[in-house]
């Protein structure tokens, strides 16, 4: 079926594209006319050889591809949807060892592991911490006189101290984590003049960091989640490069994600006044999930068929790449009422923002949601007044829905 208020060419993974906005209306328009969709791409411009993908529009449709992975792949690929057109194929072969890119039955083994820093247990043992650090985040940002970034004041900061208190790392590292995920993520915006080469520089330095801390677990254990990951191989646990890459994906994962949905939720609770005074009053305890689904802090991620298959009435081959488009998901009218109002009292809300279920469903989705909870609870208290000073810059990636700058006031 012809798409034709999608013009030839428009491409959903486009850095420039996002750059500037979400394409919510055009993600509303193939929900319609056609929910799974080849977008053509000159030949390598993803730094895959091949011309396109297949994107995915509708919840449902998302939410299959995630729960199938025999017969979508997230190891054939990865799980990048774009990179450089000049990335080498062994450069991509090599985020294979990353949690995010992996299949069962190898995803199934890393995982069990590493759930055991996630357990209800270890994130009620961080909250209080992260209550205080969240109160003192805000305080400082309070104590500013005139406008301020948001983001490197206030939103940034939570999730690096709460990686820094679930792993060890000493809390005057985590600017070295800030600026390595960065680094990492960056590559296409050219403000920050990023090279992959750099990008990948970076990546080697958190893998190099969290080597050391294995190394040193091993040799002098203590009562923290590396330890617990890493300390006696032969029983289970993660050898040190895989912990390294553990680290690497928490970098993104845990930090990158957190911070953007932060970011957006302030700057929804801003431009929805009513929300934030409906916030502060009472605090609903489904305001994180909101945010979430708002934000999509991760505007797509890809997979990969195994075989040939159908999907949404399109005949996909086998090795297509298929594009998991979270935020034309999350604003879908069969599953969401007035999807595009932000309603902090949105109950159900089976968000796809945390992934669309299946094996790569967000590990640290509790520690989110506790984040999320903790830093607005602290700025209600503090800020309530707080104001936008400036529109949102955001960040040109083709897959974060990424915010760089969000100047606010309290004056």
């Amino acid at each position: 079926m012809h798409c034709p208020a999608l013009p030839d060419g428009f491409d959903f993974t486009d850095p420039d594209l996002l750059h500037h906005r979400v394409p919510l209306p055009e993600f509303a328009e193939l929900r319609r006319t056609e929910p799974v969709r080849w977008i053509a791409q000159p030949h390598g411009l993803a730094g895959f050889a091949d011309d396109g993908y297949w994107a995915l529009t509708r919840h449902a449709d998302v939410k299959y591809a995630s729960t199938h992975p025999e017969l979508f792949s997230s190891y054939l690929n990865t799980a990048i949807i774009r990179f450089n057109e000049h990335i080498r194929r062994d450069a991509i072969d090599a985020q294979r060892l990353i949690l995010l890119n992996m299949d069962p039955p190898e995803h199934t083994r890393v995982r069990q592991i590493v759930q055991r820093g996630f357990t209800p247990r270890s994130i009620r043992a961080l909250e209080e911490r992260l209550r205080s650090r969240a109160e003192a985040i805000v305080a400082a940002a309070r104590a500013r006189s005139g406008p301020f970034d948001f983001v490197t004041e206030v939103a940034c900061e939570l999730p690096l101290q709460a990686i820094a208190e679930l792993i060890g790392v000493p809390q005057e590292d985590r600017s070295k984590i800030f600026d390595w995920s960065n680094k990492m993520i960056a590559y296409d915006d050219p403000e920050y003049a990023i090279t992959e080469e750099v990008g990948a520089q970076s990546a080697a330095e958190i893998i190099a960091y969290a080597m050391n801390m294995a190394a040193e677990r091993k040799q002098c254990p203590a009562h923290d989640i590396v330890t617990t990951l890493v300390a006696a191989e032969d029983e289970g646990n993660l050898n040190s490069d895989e912990f390294g890459f553990f680290v690497l994906m928490l970098a993104v994962a845990g930090n990158e994600t957190t911070r953007n949905a932060i970011t957006h939720g302030m700057h929804a609770f801003l431009t929805h006044p009513e929300q934030w005074d409906l916030f502060r009053r009472e605090r609903p305890a489904t305001t994180a999930e909101e945010i979430v689904r708002w934000a999509t802090p991760v505007n797509s991620f890809q997979r990969t068929a195994t075989q040939d298959t159908e999907l949404g009435g399109a005949h996909i081959k086998k090795g297509d790449r298929v594009g998991l488009f979270y935020a034309s998901a999350n604003r879908d009218p069969e599953v969401f009422a007035s999807p595009d109002a932000f309603d902090i009292t949105r109950d159900p809300n089976p968000h796809l923002g945390f992934g669309g279920g299946g094996p790569h469903y967000c590990l640290g989705k509790s520690l989110a949601v506790l984040e999320i909870d903790l830093i607005f609870g602290a700025i209600a208290d503090a800020m309530p007044s707080l104001r936008l000073a400036g529109d949102p810059r955001r960040l040109r990636s083709a897959w974060i829905n990424g915010v760089k700058e969000l100047r606010v006031t309290t004056a």
